[in-house]
């Protein structure tokens, strides 16, 4: 009796605990359960997750607690999972670990993650969440140590709170838009270890107090807008391992504090406005791996201490003023892997003892550098041979010969000799490089033919040998390099044909083959190449008709003049008639004599009767197969505007809303500020109405969001050229940061692998060009004082871009747009950046409508591209705007430049003979004159005789004059 009173004793006390255990594995399973229901699992991650079990700790990527069996760890990363996150997972509320990285989740971050007490580390990085970061989150962080929500959608500020959750240790928000400067209070977080904010879009100051950071070991920063000087203290940080200040505006000098971080690994500060000379107590961080300050002011010598930089496997010093040779004291540095120092004053002997380094990548490009290129014996330095796997030496001064020895570089993947003076025939051995993917070896004196051997090179992407004196035909083997993308053998003395075998290279998209002595017909095989964007055959002396289809339909004048004895409708010539041979009946064709059995005109007509029905036959086959050409196109059409229709309708939640076709509709919608989609204005994209017009990058149209504002969306047309979508978007957030009243604002993309849009503010006033050219009512009405206006407001446009370091490459009056309030705003800059490298050849095939504005560095390649090409374009702009006529124009017997014809006038006298007769004598004489002198400085063939865009200003500023309604001062930029 006692023994079962003790035993229900007992159970008394378990059954309590038992019912308590069954309750929180139904809380979790339950919780667990909504957040799957509002989750799209394509690829079948969760089937585990079933509902009827009494524990969900068997289910793929939950982990539990061996005592609790309560849920600890979520971990779904890359599961392919879209929707949103639900409130489901509020009910796990011994949950730690959180991590739902590298899907497609959308929505905005639950603020109400706070209340799961336990949780220690959340990742929900690669996603496309969006909205702001909730200060909630922060305010009562209980024990959280972790935070990454990079590569999202996220905007607004960083929230003050998260300078109060001292449990932190890891906070990683990069690659959003986070916008506004850091909190004052930042690093009071004195536990933090690891804080990435890179490639937002912050900026200001850093905050005092950086020093206090005793427990920090990397630190993000870079790809944002963040100005002043680097955190003098930021040697008090011993823990760091890692610093990136990169691709800001920060100035001044790099902290000598620097030099106690004696365990840091990686400095990257490059990018900024930095300057003075590099320090030679950098010599003294012995753990240093990675240093690159390109991009910046520097100038001096580049210091002999950094050969004792043991650790040492990247130096980037590129992009700086930097002086004197290259030390050999980078010989010690026998762990150096990438070596950069391109785009400097440097000078000297070529240091060929660079070969026997081991290195993978050695970029000397752009410095005055002279004599021979060596390589090693191969016997004593195979390692190194085999290492190497990009070389640039161009834009120097190099001579002698390619050696031959080349082909023992069999890793090597880029090779970029051009704009030396190198001599003699291209190494055959250039065909042993089977991985090469660029050969560069243009603007030398190579002499002889190509080598056949070429084909050897099979993974060729990029083959460039223009500006050269090559002899010979163009090998039939080139058929072999089937990656091939890229074909340059322009300005040479090339002969023969072009050989059929080029429309085997069906990746093609440039080809030039202009300048050179190539004769006989163009293959018609060549309109095959779907992929063709440039086809340069000028100045040659090709003939026969152009190939019909394809790109050839709308292949440019300019890329087929020079060769007069082409025809077609393209060169405004037509082909010479082909006569068909005489058709002969004859019954008896064993003899050549007439059967006299047949009465003449009994032959007559039976000859007449089988012509008649040989044309007929023609005639009805012909119509026939017109009508099957017709109907397939016609089938074609409807087929592509269906197909078409369907991609472009766009939900505000980065998400593709049109029924899915293929994988590749699926894309990401970004706007820069709020949430907005296409709505029912996505079809005006395919709509001929809604164009706005078309340019080298692409087409424009005019569409409606979903929220009723106006946006002017272009196209892209260069997706076979644009960067990987990392790069796309990292270039396009940077062209999103600027904003100014005179130009014209990205508010966001669409990216697909296949298709990409811009959606930029709505300019409704129409284009410059539009005014000055095309609608004489409209531009009767543009005074004087409203293009003196234009000339300012551009000149300020021009200037904020060249303040956040972007070339515009493109301006012209077409890009020049005017709004309701006749203020002018510079559209379409900055697009260059989205090409995988600033190549002027693509550039100017893909900004051809651009004639006359191009500077003329753009035809030398050893000259380097700046802001002044922009200034060149600006100062053409001016003389456009004063005369109202364009750059250059067509006569029926003359060509006139309008430079060279202002100048002239100028010289003689006579320049307000050049200004537009439409302002009927309504201007100011003392502002004319010095605004056409100021557009003929800036339009000055030699770069560094032009202003920059602030000094113009000042001009201009000094230039007007006061008048009725105009003594207010133009506003500094």
């Amino acid at each position: 009796m006692v023994v079962q009173n003790l035993l229900f004793f007992l159970l008394l006390l378990i059954i309590p605990s038992v019912v308590l255990c069954l309750d929180t594995l139904n809380d979790d399973v339950l919780g667990l359960i909504v957040f799957k229901a509002g989750l799209n699992d394509p690829q079948s991650k969760l089937v585990s997750w079933n509902e009827s079990d009494d524990s969900p700790c068997k289910w793929d990527g939950v982990q539990c607690d061996p005592i609790t069996n309560r849920v600890t760890q979520l971990n779904l990363d890359g599961f392919s999972l879209s929707g949103q996150i639900s409130r489901g997972l509020l009910r796990l509320q011994s949950l730690q670990i959180i991590s739902l990285s590298n899907n497609n989740l959308s929505g905005s971050v639950n603020p109400e993650f706070a209340h799961l007490w336990s949780l220690q580390s959340i990742d929900l990085s690669g996603n496309n969440l969006s909205g702001s970061i909730p200060s909630e989150l922060f305010e009562q962080c209980g024990s959280l140590k972790s935070v990454s929500f990079a590569n999202n959608g996220l905007s607004g500020a960083l929230p003050d709170s998260l300078s109060s959750c001292m449990t932190l240790q890891s906070v990683n928000l990069s690659s959003n838009r986070i916008s506004g400067g850091l909190p004052e209070k930042i690093w009071s977080l004195n536990g933090l270890q690891t804080l990435d904010l890179s490639n937002n879009l912050l900026e200001g100051q850093i905050p005092q107090g950086f020093g206090e950071m005793y427990s920090l070991r990397v630190i993000s920063l870079g790809g944002n807008a963040f100005s002043g000087l680097l955190p003098e203290d930021i040697g008090s940080c011993s823990q760091m391992q890692s610093v990136n200040f990169g691709q800001n505006s920060f100035s001044g000098v790099i902290p000598e504090s620097l030099q106690k971080l004696n365990i840091c690994k990686t400095v990257s500060l490059n990018g900024n406005l930095l300057s003075g000379e590099v320090p030679d107590w950098i010599g003294h961080m012995q753990s240093l791996e990675s240093l690159d300050l390109s991009a910046n002011r520097f100038f001096g010598r580049i210091p002999f201490t950094l050969g004792n930089i043991g650790a040492l496997k990247e130096l980037n010093l590129s992009s700086n003023e930097i002086t004197g040779g290259l030390p050999q004291s980078l010989m010690n540095c026998d762990k150096l892997l990438a070596l950069d120092v391109s785009k400097n004053l440097l000078k000297g002997k070529m240091p060929n003892w660079i070969f026997g380094l081991g290195l993978q990548k050695f970029l000397l490009s752009g410095n005055k550098f002279k004599g021979t290129i060596e390589f090693p014996p191969l016997r004593t330095n195979a390692v190194s041979y085999q290492s190497l796997q990009v070389l640039d030496l161009s834009s120097n001064e190099l001579s002698g010969v390619i050696p031959t020895e080349i082909k023992a570089f069999r890793g090597l993947q880029f090779l970029n000799l051009s704009g030396n003076l190198l001599v003699g025939s291209i190494p055959k051995s250039v065909g042993d490089l089977n991985v090469i993917q660029v050969v560069d070896l243009s603007y030398n004196m190579l002499n002889g033919s190509i080598p056949l051997e070429v084909g050897g090179a099979v993974a060729l992407r990029e083959l460039r040998l223009e500006g050269n004196r090559l002899t010979g035909h163009i090998p039939s083997q080139i058929e072999k390099c089937s990656s091939l993308t890229a074909l340059n053998l322009s300005e040479n003395n090339l002969t023969g044909p072009i050989p059929p075998t080029v429309a085997k290279l069906t990746n093609l998209e440039i080809a030039d083959l202009s300048h050179n002595n190539l004769t006989g017909n163009l293959p018609k095989e060549l309109t095959d190449l779907s992929h063709l964007a440039v086809f340069n055959i000028s100045n040659n002396n090709l003939e026969g008709e152009l190939p019909a289809g394809g790109f050839f339909d709308s292949i440019p004048l300019t890329s087929v003049y020079g060769n007069p004895s082409l025809c077609g409708s393209v060169v405004n010539q037509s082909c010479p008639a082909v006569h068909p041979k005489p058709i002969v009946l004859n019954p008896n064709p064993s003899t050549d004599s007439e059967d006299d059995s047949f009465p003449p005109n009994a032959r007559h007509k039976r000859l007449m009767l089988s012509v008649s029905a040989l044309i007929a036959i023609g005639a009805a086959a012909f119509i026939f197969l017109g009508v099957v050409v017709i109907s397939l196109l016609n089938f074609h059409v409807r087929n592509s505007s269906h197909q078409l229709a369907v991609p472009l309708e766009f939900s505000g939640k980065d998400e593709f809303s049109g029924s899915p076709m293929s994988d590749s509709q699926y894309g990401k919608l970004v706007m820069f500020s709020g949430e907005a989609d296409f709505g029912t204005g996505a079809h005006a994209l395919l709509n001929k109405e809604s164009e706005l017009g078309r340019g080298g990058f692409g087409v424009v149209y005019h569409t409606v969001l979903g929220d009723g504002r106006s946006v002017a969306i272009k196209k892209l047309s260069i997706s076979s050229l644009i960067k990987s979508q990392e790069e796309f978007e990292r270039e396009v957030k940077k062209l999103g940061k600027v904003r100014h009243n005179n130009l014209v604002a990205l508010e966001g993309y669409y990216w697909t692998s296949s298709l990409q849009l811009l959606i930029n503010e709505y300019v409704p006033g129409g284009s410059l060009f539009k005014h000055l050219h095309e609608d004489p009512s409209r531009t009767a009405s543009l005074s004087w004082h409203q293009r003196f206006n234009i000339v300012v407001e551009v000149a300020k446009g021009l200037a904020h871009l060249h303040k956040m370091k972007i070339i515009h490459y493109n301006l012209k009056s077409s890009n020049i747009l005017i709004d309701n309030s006749d203020e002018a705003k510079v559209g379409d800059f900055g697009l260059a950046r989205l090409l995988p490298m600033v190549d002027r050849y693509i550039l100017s095939s893909k900004i051809q409508s651009a004639l006359g504005y191009m500077a003329p560095e753009f035809a030398y390649k050893t000259v380097k591209i700046t802001e002044k090409c922009d200034v060149y374009g600006f100062g053409i702009l001016v003389l456009e705007i004063v005369t109202g006529r364009k750059p250059v124009e067509y006569m029926e017997d003359d060509v006139v430049v309008l430079a060279e014809m202002v100048r002239g006038a100028l010289e003689e006298g006579k320049a307000e003979e050049c200004i537009d007769q439409r302002l009927d004598g309504n201007f100011v004489v003392e502002e004319v004159i010095p605004v056409i002198k100021l557009g003929l400085i800036c339009a000055s063939q030699v770069p560094s005789n032009r202003p920059d865009m602030a000094e113009v200003i000042n001009i201009l500023e000094l230039i007007q004059c006061p008048s009725e309604g105009r003594d207010e001062e133009i506003e500094q930029v």
